[in-house]
């Protein structure tokens, strides 16, 4: 057994907060998902969370222009420099504070946060090779109150700083001499966005371009900076490299700015960008300015680094210098009504302005006319971020109030992606037979079906009205059963997504749990209220018995995967046995120390395990009814503190179990997790702790911490008591007596970090927890360098290859095996001729043959070599079958993962040809309908007979569905 488990993905939750970003070519949403970030690839329609976590939940994501990296601030102000090539954090850096927004300069030089009532230009990583990967460059103060988003112009010169404080500031990259920074204002609420416009070429009324200007342009413009345009030295301003050809020149920029009241206003700048002039000189006069730098500094000046500007300059101050008027102001809420504008995006070079509001509605405009081309609603819930990819094509809107994720193709209305979380937190999941799918249900009243290839959610249940307590599939995996609140237990079918069997009680109930037996015949609910098992039929839905006896709400079911028995655990401190075959009556009664929270039988059947509320988890022998060990996990939660405790961490344990078990795939360990951010994984023979895995570090969560935080406690009480994030965005605002808006019932709370619920994938090569987060899954490390069995000295790759010459094949593979290095695995198994599978593997020993399973079944995933390795896998099952089939416990595990890999295939290859299939019906159909007209019809030109063979070929090219109609929707 391998502990090797790595996190491999997050599932269950697709946003919650933070801005939204599309990588380079437009083909991936970049998704904060917590303190964790997801990348959905659409185009491939895969989803795949990185391995990395920040200390708190992320607040902010900032993109590089070329796509490599990465700058994720968290909302404790701690930074991590990502590289999204490697998937791996280059650097760590602390803000000091809360930030905002961060974005890069468009020649990726550069990049500015805003922090509090400033923002901060550093120089950008990766240019050099420096120790330090955030060099702050600038300072820069304005806004009396705090910062909340940037723009910068296309040439990098310029960015523009939105505030709350109902002002708009336009801050130099550099010193520039005729450019004053003061507030531009003109709104009555907090600015949202700001956008600058792009700085178009335009043809100058005088004069017309020649051919030989455009050529000359275009020759030298590439190797030019992006948004720049190279003119000849003699017509390059003062302190500019970059100019304007002749007879093209650049319009005024325009600045567009947001506030959250939906007012738009549009600034124009008196002055071109070829006409800012630098306020320092470069060249052989830096050593004089460097001088009066060093002698201003001795006086007691203000450094350069920190530069501040003026809400309201003196007119003398602002001669000469560049003015931006206001030429336009537009109103999205003509109706009147009341409506918060919450997030916005604009696509430069379509002119597409995109906004968000409170309502869950969006609008799309064009700019500068405003005119609206579209006004859709996503929901009712509030808008948080809006992002354009680089074409314009598709949109990207993240709602946090739902969790939802919704990727939207503004030209034919059409989803790209839509996507959606469990709205509270996540109870109870189940996997597949095969391991292909997981299921899922909250507390929402929601049942979710996940694809663990692409992460993606493609059916979602909700009949039932409360919340869900208990999932399961049956043995065929294509049915899901479910128990709810709601008094209902009811079965999905996964062919035609539909809710076919309700089964009820005699009287309403709330359903805890719920079972299914091997057969897929027989239904079982445990209920909380009534303390009974009901059973029902799952052909009839009839209700066939109920089981009493227990004298507590029933916490779980369990059904013995090889016999009919069924297990049930009570907090009247017993486990009952009931035979299903015997007219259901009790077989053995197991007597607990304390009250029973979980119960579950090992893949075999050959044994039970139940945990109880004293932090304890006890082994049985079903048959016997004989209890074989116990394990003592009180020491092993090491619950954390909340913030309202009283008490320390170590005593507040004492209250703490683990409500969820799971056995590992081939029985030998047992999964263990509860109400903490620890999951146990004990060996079941010599009962210890082989490893403990961190869900996660995310201090945003209520019970994460060890210590007493004693900043926190002053003479008026604790501070985790007040709810400062109130007055924040997207907050709730408590108004003053006798005001009606806001809501007086809604507070913020920092959810607990619990472990609901934990299956080990049937492959046993992963395995699921619901959490706080979301859904977990940890899989087994692929990239583990060296892992031999049985190795000597006379294994090398030098005698495997000399064996591979010889063509002593199985001496070959079973050194492969030894040595176990995949590349030279795959080697050794590929050079085997296929007339002589059959004869190697009768000769493999069968130790051995497990070992070849497993890598078959791994390489399904990766090689294209299909036919072979089935072959070979037919092989090995044909002339082993039998000897395998007495190891069945042991070889389940390997059996169904390459039942897994194959069946994926299998998906695969009979969509194509069921297409293929239909596309030669038609064909044949087209041909025959043609041979049957030509006799009679009379035979025309040349021309006219090529051109029905195209109108045929276009015909057979539409209906048939290119390679697009054959991939699946997304959800």
């Amino acid at each position: 057994m391998k502990f090797a488990y790595r996190f491999s993905n997050l599932l269950g939750t697709v946003y919650r907060c933070g801005n939204l970003n599309f990588t380079c070519d437009g083909n991936s949403v970049i998704s904060p998902v917590g303190n964790r970030v997801t990348v959905f690839d659409l185009k491939n329609n895969k989803s795949n969370t990185l391995p990395l976590a920040t200390r708190y939940n992320i607040k902010c994501v900032g993109l590089s222009p070329d796509g490599r990296l990465a700058i994720i601030v968290d909302e404790g102000g701690d930074a991590l420099l990502v590289s999204l090539v490697c998937r791996s954090v280059l650097h760590h850096f602390h803000f000091k504070g809360a930030v905002h927004s961060v974005s890069f300069s468009p020649d990726g030089r550069k990049f500015v946060v805003t922090k509090g009532n400033i923002a901060q230009v550093y120089h950008a990583p990766g240019r050099k090779r420096e120790f330090n990967a955030f060099v702050l460059d600038k300072t820069y103060f304005g806004p009396y109150d705090e910062t909340t988003c940037i723009d910068w112009t296309d040439d990098s010169r310029c960015f523009a700083v939105g505030s709350r404080d109902m002002s708009t500031w336009v801050f130099g990259a550099e010193r520039w001499d005729n450019l004053i920074y003061y507030a531009l204002g003109g709104h009555k609420d907090a600015i949202v966005a700001c956008f600058f416009e792009t700085s178009s070429l335009d043809v100058c009324p005088h004069r017309s371009p020649s051919p030989g200007d455009v050529g000359a342009l275009g020759a030298r413009q590439a190797s030019a900076a992006p948004g720049h345009v190279l003119v000849p030295a003699a017509q390059v301003g003062v302190g500019w490299g970059l100019g304007k050809p002749p007879g093209l020149t650049r319009l005024p920029l325009q600045l567009y700015t947001l506030s959250q009241d939906g007012a738009l206003c549009v600034w124009q700048c008196d002055t071109l960008p070829e006409g800012l002039r630098l306020k320092a000189p470069t060249g052989w006069k830096a050593d004089l300015l460097q001088r009066e730098e060093e002698q201003e500094e001795e006086e007691g000046a203000e450094s350069e680094t920190t530069i501040r500007g003026k809400a309201t300059p003196a007119a003398e101050e602002q001669q000469g210098k560049v003015k931006y008027s206001r030429v336009a102001k537009y109103f999205f809420n003509k109706e009147g009504d009341f409506n918060n504008l919450t997030a916005a995006a604009y696509h430069k070079k379509v002119h597409l302005l995109v906004t968000g509001f409170a309502s869950g509605i969006f609008h799309l405009h064009e700019l500068p006319e405003f005119n609206l081309i579209h006004s859709l609603s996503i929901s009712d819930q509030r808008v948080a971020s809006v992002a354009i990819n680089s074409s314009g094509d598709w949109i990207a809107f993240g709602c946090s109030g739902l969790g939802q994720l919704l990727v939207w193709e503004w030209q034919s209305e059409s989803y790209v992606l839509k996507q959606q979380g469990h709205f509270n937190s996540m109870v109870s999941l189940a996997y597949s037979p095969d391991g292909q799918y997981i299921v899922t249900g909250g507390d929402d009243g929601k049942v979710k079906v996940w694809n663990t290839l692409s992460g993606f959610c493609f059916v979602t249940f909700t009949e039932h009205s409360s919340g869900v307590t208990g999932v399961t599939f049956t043995t065929t995996g294509y049915v899901i059963v479910t128990s709810s609140m709601d008094g209902t237990v009811r079965a999905f079918d996964l062919h035609r997504y539909r809710n076919f069997r309700t089964f009820t009680s005699p009287r309403p109930t709330q359903f805890s749990c719920v079972a299914v037996d091997s057969s897929g015949e027989i239904v079982s609910a445990g209920a909380q209220d009534s303390f009974e098992v009901f059973i029902w039929s799952m052909q009839t839905g009839r209700l066939l018995d109920v089981l009493s006896g227990h004298e507590g709400p029933i916490s779980g079911l369990c059904f013995n995967p090889m016999k009919s028995v069924l297990a049930s655990a009570s907090w009247d401190r017993t486990v009952h046995l009931w035979d299903m075959a015997d007219s259901w009556r009790t077989t053995e009664t197991l007597a607990l120390t304390s009250d029973a929270l979980a119960v579950t039988f090992r893949p075999d059947g050959a044994e039970l395990a139940v945990a109880t509320l004293n932090s304890q988890i006890t082994f049985w022998d079903p048959e016997n009814a004989v209890q074989t060990g116990s394990i003592e996990g009180r020491h092993d939660l090491k619950t954390g503190r909340k913030e309202l405790d009283k008490i320390t961490a170590k005593h507040s344990a004492k209250g703490k179990a683990f409500t969820t078990l799971c056995y590992s795939a081939d029985g030998q360990s047992i999964l263990a997790g509860g109400m903490s951010k620890f999951v146990c994984i004990y060996h079941v023979r010599e009962q210890i702790l082989r490893k403990k895995f961190e869900i996660s570090c995310n201090l945003s969560l209520d019970a994460m911490e060890e210590f007493l935080n004693r900043r926190k406690m002053t003479e008026f009480g604790n501070l985790a008591l007040i709810d400062q994030d109130a007055a924040e965005e997207g907050g709730v605002a408590i108004p003053l007596p006798g005001v009606k808006k806001g809501d007086m019932s809604s507070r913020h709370f920092k959810p607990e970090i619990r472990v609901t619920s934990l299956r080990f994938s049937p492959t046993g090569r992963c395995w699921a927890a619901t959490t706080t987060e979301g859904l977990l899954i940890y899989s087994l490390d692929a990239q583990m360098l060296f892992d031999p069995f049985e190795l000597d000295t006379s294994v090398t790759p030098v005698r495997i290859r000399a064996a591979l010459r010889q063509r002593d094949f199985t001496r070959a593979i079973l050194l492969a095996f030894r040595l176990n290095e995949r590349k030279l695995l795959q080697e050794t198994l590929e050079a085997v001729p296929w007339d002589e599978i059959e004869v190697i593997s009768s000769s493999l020993p069968d130790l051995y043959v497990e070992k070849v399973l497993e890598f078959l079944a791994s390489s399904f995933e990766v090689s294209h070599h299909l036919e072979f390795y089935l072959i070979w896998t037919q092989k090995l099952l044909m002339v082993h079958g039998q000897k395998l089939k007495s190891r069945v416990g042991t070889l389940l595990p390997a059996v169904q993962f390459l039942q897994k890999s194959i069946q994926r295939h299998l998906d695969d290859v009979s969509k194509l040809c069921d297409w293929n299939r239909y596309n030669l019906q038609y064909a044949l159909a087209v041909s025959k309908q043609r041979g049957l007209k030509r006799p009679s019809e009379p035979l025309g030109s040349e021309e006219e007979a090529g051109a029905s063979e195209d109108n045929d070929d276009d015909s057979l090219h539409l209906l048939g569905g290119g390679p697009g109609h054959a991939d699946a929707p997304l959800a």
